[in-house]
């Protein structure tokens, strides 16, 4: 799950003239200087992209990698079943062929998947990817020597829930099938039509057996994307040079523009921003996957047009929201949580969190994309600035015409944008229907395993979730379903919803494999599970990013609301 960073709140006013590219109904776009339309991939090849980002680069082992980890570098080394079809905008949204032929053929009512491999596609030293290859990946993200990797597979595979992974099994996993080195079959335990979007996860990169180093194997992955590491340094940097064993024959999809990448983390926000504004040297060639335009370069856009037109605006589909753990009073009150929900103030929770520009206010848990099923509702109108009259009103009913007094739990750092100057205004938003907020700082590091844990989960909470692919099922199956919850730790289901009709819908929507009749459905299920007030959400996630003077067809997708690494040029 990405998070966005906090920008000011007044600068980002500044922004709102020139925003006119930015989208509020979900569909990404970009300020770009090129479009998708107009770029041509044959005559963008040669010279070095730079990358500056802040977040570390801590893991290069594709079994490491969560689906959102990593920004879109991994893309650029690993290529799976599926890939994103990394177009601009909600096309975006969708899957597409990677090393398969195909999005897969479902079976058995959706409980079994058939994939067959291309040919001509080959590792970084000539071996040909078999079947096998993805098999054997696959099976080495269950080793526990091999932790953070995406956990669907566990779950959905047959029997698969207690493999262990290669090195202390190696007859591997009996769900998975390659009866020939070109074809593979999953075998699942119940049906998933989202099995092409999870097919795009680096789970599903290959991996020669022979060249797996166990865990040494992140110093030096074995390629099946467009480039390869040349070097690497944890946490600093790393350098990828072309794969001269790959095809774009049978890679149309990821351009490789530049001859080298070369990516720095662990910078500052404001370092990566200055440097790309600046453009000086090679930081002309420069862009970031995971850093938002920063206060001075937002005060500069209305007398700066060369540096408006090298943003780009798009829209990862995440939510930041109230959480309510339903079995706590008062929040067992279900007036109570609506009396919250009226007297919310989404307009200064949004300037808490930078402004218009980086964050829309929302009434839905799905943020307003239509790859997710997003149907608007509005059940608690709290208007621009809260309704702090009916909220009283509703306390009165539940008991408590005096108002009444309540813990918020938030992050102890604003970084993540459910900390303290959110929280802040939460409470103050609150205060004027008679609710009192303490505040309870809880530190970053701390804070999912706190939260997470139903013993110790506080009432109420500020929270984050943002999608793994864009479905509606990784958005409100891990929040929603009562199967979900986790006594022991690691619980998304704070609300500790267990509802059979729920569940059952659950079901029924996993076993479509026709997105747009999906995507009506987890609508609809949203809108039901909002009537019940179980979380109160604040606002969903925009991205505005810098991009270099000489970096074309920085264009953002649906998908993550990043401009893709891997279609990218430099001049």
């Amino acid at each position: 799950m990405r998070r966005i960073s906090v920008v000011s709140a007044a600068l980002a006013l500044v922004l709102a003239g020139t925003a006119a590219c930015s989208s509020s109904s979900g569909h990404s776009s970009s300020g770009g200087s090129g479009t998708a339309a107009a770029f041509d991939p044959k005559t963008c090849q040669g010279g070095t992209l730079e990358v500056l980002n802040q977040d570390s680069i801590s893991k290069l082992d594709p079994a490491r990698i969560y689906t959102s980890g990593g920004g879109n570098i991994p893309s650029l080394l690993f290529r799976t079943l599926t890939t994103r079809n990394r177009e601009p905008g909600q096309d975006g949204t969708k899957p597409a062929p990677d090393l398969a032929t195909d999005l897969g053929t479902p079976s058995d009512n959706a409980q079994t998947w058939t994939y067959h491999l291309k040919d001509g596609i080959f590792f970084e030293d000539g071996t040909p990817i078999t079947s096998a290859d993805i098999k054997y990946g696959i099976e080495r993200s269950f080793a526990p020597e091999l932790p953070g990797g995406a956990p669907y597979l566990r779950d959905w595979l047959v029997n698969a829930a207690n493999y262990q992974g290669p090195y202390k099994d190696p007859d591997g996993i009996a769900a998975i099938e390659t009866p020939d080195p070109k074809t593979i079959i999953f075998h699942l335990r119940k049906p998933e039509g989202d099995f092409p979007l999870l097919a795009t996860a680096t789970q599903f990169a290959p991996v020669p057996k022979a060249k797996d180093t166990g865990v040494d194997y992140d110093k030096h992955p074995i390629s099946s994307g467009p480039y390869m590491v040349a070097s690497y340094e944890k946490n600093k940097t790393l350098d990828l040079v072309r794969n001269p064993h790959w095809s774009a024959a049978t890679d149309p999809l990821r351009y490789a523009c530049p001859d080298k990448i070369d990516v720095t983390s662990g910078l500052d926000p404001a370092v990566i921003n200055q440097r790309i504004a600046t453009g000086t040297g090679q930081d002309a060639n420069a862009v970031t996957t995971d850093t938002t335009i920063g206060p001075d370069q937002l005060a500069q856009l209305n007398s700066n047009p060369a540096l408006a037109k090298r943003v780009a605006h798009g829209e990862f589909p995440a939510t930041t929201y109230i959480a309510f753990d339903t079995k706590v009073k008062p929040f067992d009150d279900i007036r109570v949580r609506e009396a919250i929900s009226y007297a919310i103030n989404r307009t200064t929770a949004v300037n808490a969190a930078g402004g218009t520009a980086v964050a829309g206010a929302s009434t839905t848990f799905l943020p307003p994309q239509k790859a997710l099923g997003y149907q608007p509702y509005d059940y608690f109108p709290a208007g621009a600035t809260g309704n702090p009259a009916k909220a009283k009103e509703l306390l009165a009913q539940a008991g408590y015409p005096n108002g009444l007094t309540v813990t918020l739990a938030h992050q102890s750092d604003d970084a993540n944008n459910f900390g303290p100057k959110v929280a802040t205004a939460v409470q103050d938003a609150l205060k004027a229907a008679g609710i009192t907020v303490n505040l309870n700082p809880i530190d970053d590091n701390r804070y999912t395993d706190v939260t997470g844990k139903p013993s110790t989960e506080p009432g109420m909470s500020l929270q984050y979730w943002g999608a793994d692919w864009p479905s509606g099922a990784p958005f409100l199956i891990p929040i929603f379903d009562g199967r979900e919850i986790i006594s022991s730790g690691g619980n998304f289901n704070l609300a500790q919803l267990n509802d059979p009709s729920v569940n059952a819908e659950i079901d029924a929507i996993n076993a479509i494999t026709d997105p747009a009749q999906a995507q009506a459905r987890w609508g609809a299920l949203d809108a039901k599970l909002g009537q019940q007030a179980l979380t109160v959400p604040l606002f969903y996630e925009k991205d505005v990013s810098l991009f270099g003077k000489n970096v074309k067809n920085a264009v953002p997708d649906g998908w993550r609301g990043q401009y893709d690494l891997a279609r990218v040029s430099v001049k």
